[in-house]
């Protein structure tokens, strides 16, 4: 049996965790990894050290959730904003009997901005999660991914959306 890699991306703030959320829940025999969880440390430090630990994480747990018997379906989400960050992950990854799907959930600015505000005013992120997500949103468009608008859509609807890419 073929297995199915999902990996979701998109800037931060669009959607990735609730979506991934929802679709987990919708898919049988799925394991998933929010790649934020990997990084959970205070204070927040980017530094090479720190990086390379993540991505050592990332690849750890992927391949053991698809080494698994009782997974079909992996789904791994994460703030991904280039082509050779995903292929440094995917690389290492063993992809033997694997399908691969690279989706990019993507909104307008006017709606990302309203998600980030919502969250602030939730004390979840602050105000300069704006500028960030605003400063890499067009990386976005630029990778080798599946693009999923997701401006005025439901979860639900987003969530079918990706189920009929990877069920095709």
């Amino acid at each position: 049996m073929r297995k199915k890699l999902i990996i979701i991306n998109g800037v931060m703030g669009v959607g990735k965790t609730t979506i991934s959320k929802c679709l987990y829940k919708n898919l049988e025999n799925c394991f998933w990894l929010d790649g934020d969880n990997v990084w959970m440390m205070n204070p927040f430090v980017v530094d090479e050290e720190n990086k390379k630990m993540v991505l050592s994480n990332i690849i750890y747990i992927i391949n053991n959730f698809l080494d698994n018997s009782n997974s079909k379906y992996v789904l791994f989400n994460w703030v991904i904003h280039t082509d050779e960050i995903m292929n440094k992950i995917l690389n290492k990854i063993n992809l033997i009997d694997v399908d691969v799907y690279k989706i990019t959930l993507m909104c307008n600015k006017e709606e990302l901005i309203k998600r980030i505000n919502k969250d602030v005013e939730l004390g979840i992120r602050d105000e300069d999660n704006i500028r960030r997500s605003l400063d890499k949103y067009d990386m976005y468009n630029e990778m080798n991914t599946i693009k999923i608008d997701t401006s005025n859509k439901s979860i639900d609807d987003i969530v079918k959306d990706i189920k009929v890419i990877i069920e095709k």
